[in-house]
């Protein structure tokens, strides 16, 4: 009873990990909703989050972990770029809210033991937020597909951006195929979160949760191919649907997968490319180059970076940018070197998505759902504890008379 209470409250803090890192700015909601509300939410989950990990691991039980030493390092390195206030006091509450991030973690350590438990509860955590954006939808169509956003799909609720919304059903759609194929889901349940978080994705229209998508699987499903039938067979037929759907509707998905861009607009990134040109040619002091500008909105002249790397770049500098590498080098290693599984398919998968998604998309060194994406893949590359048995508690050993021994004897 109380190990499933303390995992009830591990599910609960991941939870209010996600809550955290929705973010603030986004569409128009159904319900206008203040953005210092929005904040004071996203920040109260963290606290609560902490609080809670604090209370079901009081003896600070925590398990050796390369991913959150480097993570405790980009921490320190976050603190020391902000300290000067180049990017204002709200670089040193970005600061504190990255240290609570990485506590809690730190925190559900213990629990890391290779299983499957944080991919459910990301599953079931990112298909509440699926469940909350297909709600506006149904509400108000007019709301969720904007004309603001190109008539891609938003949150009508929560405010939610159409590359967010891409992310969470990627993702929950990439693990819960894996779990299928490794017989840890039944199809029911697998086509009910699988379905409708495609329906949201084509919605989207975002190309880089697509590919992350596909890269990730097939990166994942060839990890099982040699050792799983069901891989090799899945892995075959998607193979000759993909074939079929690009001879017959290859027109249809090229619409789709330029959004009506031109063809200036879409090599430049939908404007991405001019915003890092600017960037790196912007001139910068030994210490900016070293330790960046300090943690800020991942802008730069008032407008989105959305690349991880220049990111890190821009406010860890060149010393944050070899930390984040070494995050994924290490976590990537690692499950290179771990035999075949379905934990080992699901953190290749997640580390695969995220390093593709990190190229248009910001996030690698601030608290994000990317960083929960890694926490996840470290959790399930850690070794499965030893099962260390319940102590009896010794009793004393009573001392026999020489005379009771020689009577025993007789």
């Amino acid at each position: 009873m109380e190990r499933d209470h303390a995992s009830k409250i591990v599910g609960t803090v991941w939870g209010l990990l996600i809550l955290n890192t929705l973010g603030s700015a986004g569409a128009k909601t159904i319900i206008p909703l203040p953005r210092s509300l929005i904040q004071m939410v996203t920040m109260g989950a963290l606290v609560a989050a902490f609080a809670l990990a604090l209370t079901v691991n009081l003896r600070l039980r925590i398990r050796a972990s390369a991913f959150l030493f480097l993570l405790t390092l980009l921490l320190g390195l976050s603190v020391i770029s902000s300290a000067n206030l180049e990017s204002g006091f709200g670089a040193l509450f970005r600061c504190a809210r990255l240290a609570l991030f990485v506590g809690t973690l730190w925190l559900l350590s213990r629990w890391w033991d290779g299983g499957l438990t944080f991919v459910r509860h990301h599953i079931r955590m990112y298909l509440a937020v699926l469940a909350s954006v297909a709600a506006g939808l149904v509400a108000s169509p007019g709301a969720a597909l904007p004309d603001l956003y190109g008539g891609r799909l938003v949150g009508a609720l929560w405010p939610l951006t159409p590359p967010q919304i891409g992310q969470y059903a990627a993702v929950i759609i990439g693990l819960t195929v894996l779990l299928v194929l490794g017989r840890r889901a039944d199809r029911t349940s697998a086509v009910v979160v699988i379905v409708p978080s495609l329906v949201l994705l084509a919605l989207t229209h975002t190309r880089t949760a697509t590919l992350g998508l596909l890269i990730g699987l097939a990166l994942a499903i060839g990890s099982l191919v040699l050792t799983s039938a069901a891989a090799r067979r899945f892995f075959t037929w998607a193979v000759l649907c993909a074939t079929v759907a690009a001879v017959g509707f290859g027109s249809l998905l090229q619409t789709w997968f330029l959004r009506g861009q031109t063809q200036e607009n879409f090599s430049s990134l939908t404007g991405r490319a001019k915003v890092w040109s600017a960037l790196l040619a912007a001139p910068r002091t030994t210490s900016e180059h070293l330790f960046g500008v300090g943690l800020g909105d991942k802008s730069f002249g008032g407008l989105p970076i959305d690349n991880s790397w220049l990111a890190v770049y821009n406010e860890q500098g060149v010393l944050g940018v070899s930390l984040v590498a070494a995050i994924i080098i290490v976590l990537g290693g690692v499950a290179l070197l771990r035999p075949p599984s379905l934990s080992r398919a699901c953190a290749i998968f997640l580390i695969s998505y995220c390093a593709i998604a990190s190229y248009t998309e910001a996030g690698l060194g601030d608290a994000s759902p990317y960083l929960l994406h890694l926490a996840v893949a470290a959790s399930l590359l850690a070794a499965p504890a030893s099962a260390t048995p319940l102590s009896t508690p010794a009793t004393p050993r009573r001392r026999v008379p020489r005379w009771a021994q020689r009577s025993e004897m007789s």
